[in-house]
């Protein structure tokens, strides 16, 4: 006699015309899902066992049209590329139902069509249903843990592939087009990477992002985040640390789950801090380290929050004999050696510079060195930027680096900048670079320690308010209007 499967109460496929109505059926069968989830493995954890294999699955939301959409052409998202069904699924509707409402509006203003919304034939993963502070799994036996794998389902990787937004997606016949870039299972496993790699939960994770390379501005971030919680009158009402820590702003009430975090032991990989707003558009800072891998690996897994932009602010070798120390770079073009995206994204794709991240970089440096026009350009080169992943390239023999970075009209090396562009040009995130020259390793000035020093105190601090002043300005652009289409295909998912 088969095992039969034990499966949540089901909740049939509805359409909707109203936005908010489809988010709550979104929510309603998430919820329905998860409860079951997590009492059933409660249940196991404390030894019941009736041999029955659980399942519950993830929400899916579908459009259905045949028509082309008349959407405004100066959309680069909010519509399907054409008539057919288009379908995704969705998670964590308590961390995007912003988003998602976002989405839903777009969809029906720009089709006219109703939304769909159903539970889908995609298995929610054990792992994912754990809340933050869950860690039933903890008090089994090694025995009762390998048992777990017979009765709950575990993540399947070919669910979570990046074909989607590698552009190399294909689907079958009858099988619906996708709407979003990422499925359900993919950005679940995305969301605790984020906490195994920052520290913290993506729930603080806000819609702009700085990448740095050194932890001399990790230093100052912090420093600047708790002198801006002793002011009453700052825009930003949390600080957020490693471990969940959170600082609140002076005069306001803390909240129950503030008390649940705890400082770690040792930081983690790469580290991220939180500066919080009420509607998310504070800034997220994290130091990702050094290395190409580290850049892939975390914008991998942040791109599936959909932040409005990812800039990175850091050091590199000036490679022009007219720079000094402490001047800085604003890319605009990445010559590509770093070699970590060379299957998802050949190296004959253009990486283009986005003209409303360029100006906001420019103007922040303008504003903070109080200098303007031709006095500007003598600390502020815009240029190609080079990023290796040979730490040691100097030492290659017969000057084929030095070669290379001539002929590509490079102006500065680092290990990290084309990727993060790279890979924010593949997940259709806004990026740029400004970074800053701490030495010039083809004309004699290597890094010494005293010199180091010295040039970090001098300017750290103002590199790292030019990147938060950069944030300000692009935070006042008009809404959608940083996900420029230059970002997008001609055959494009509606998502954002």
């Amino acid at each position: 006699m088969p095992v039969m499967t034990v499966l949540p109460l089901f909740i049939a496929p509805a359409k909707f015309d109203d936005a908010q109505a489809a988010l709550a059926q979104v929510q309603a069968i998430y919820r329905s899902s998860i409860e079951h989830l997590r009492g059933a493995l409660q249940r196991f954890v404390a030894g019941e066992d009736d041999g029955q294999p659980v399942r519950a699955c993830y929400p899916f939301v579908r459009v259905r049209t045949s028509t082309v959409a008349r959407a405004d052409s100066r959309l680069s998202y909010g519509f399907v590329a054409g008539p057919g069904t288009f379908e995704t699924t969705v998670t964590r509707p308590d961390l995007f139902g912003n988003y998602l409402l976002e989405q839903f509006k777009l969809l029906l203003r720009n089709h006219g069509v109703a939304i769909e919304v159903g539970t889908s034939a995609q298995p929610i993963p054990v792992h994912f249903s754990l809340a933050e502070h869950d860690h039933l799994e903890g008090s089994m036996s090694a025995e009762r843990r390998l048992l777990m794998r017979d009765l709950f389902d575990l993540p399947d990787l070919a669910a979570m592939d990046d074909g989607i937004a590698n552009g190399t997606h294909e689907s079958r016949a009858g099988e619906a087009l996708p709407l979003a870039l990422f499925t359900a299972p993919r950005v679940d496993y995305s969301l605790h990477r984020l906490r195994h790699y920052t520290g913290t939960g993506p729930e603080h994770f806000q819609n702009f992002v700085l990448f740095t390379n050194y932890q001399f501005y990790i230093d100052e971030f912090i420093k600047l985040g708790h002198s801006l919680m002793n002011d009453p009158a700052c825009e930003y009402e949390a600080f957020v640390e490693p471990g969940n820590v959170i600082t609140r702003r002076v005069g306001t009430t803390a909240r129950p789950g503030d008390a649940l975090g705890a400082s770690p032991p040792r930081l983690p990989q790469m580290p991220a801090y939180h500066l919080m707003r009420g509607d998310n558009s504070g800034i997220t800072m994290v130091n990702i380290g050094v290395g190409p891998a580290n850049a892939k690996t975390i914008t991998d897994h942040v791109a599936v929050l959909r932040p409005h932009a990812w800039l990175m602010l850091g050091h590199c070798a000036g490679l022009r004999n007219s720079q000094q120390l402490g001047d800085y770079v604003l890319a605009h073009a990445y010559m590509r050696e770093d070699h970590v995206l060379d299957e998802e994204l050949p190296l004959w794709v253009p990486i283009p510079a986005l003209a409303e991240v360029q100006q906001a970089l420019e103007q922040a440096v303008a504003e903070v060195t109080q200098l303007q026009g031709y006095e500007l350009k003598r600390i502020l080169r815009t240029g190609t930027v080079a990023s290796t992943d040979n730490r040691n390239w100097e030492l290659l023999p017969n000057f084929g680096p030095e070669r290379r970075f001539s002929q590509s009209r490079a102006v500065a090396l680092d290990m990290e900048s084309a990727t993060i562009a790279a890979n924010g040009f593949r997940f259709r995130v806004p990026y740029g670079t400004l970074l800053c020259v701490s030495d010039k390793p083809l004309h004699g000035e290597i890094k010494l320690p005293g010199m180091a020093n010295h040039f970090y105190r001098e300017r750290v601090d103002q590199h790292l308010r030019i990147g938060m002043r950069a944030v300000e300005l692009l935070r006042q652009e008009r809404p959608g209007s940083l996900h420029s289409r230059k970002l997008r295909s001609f055959a494009e998912v509606a998502f954002q």
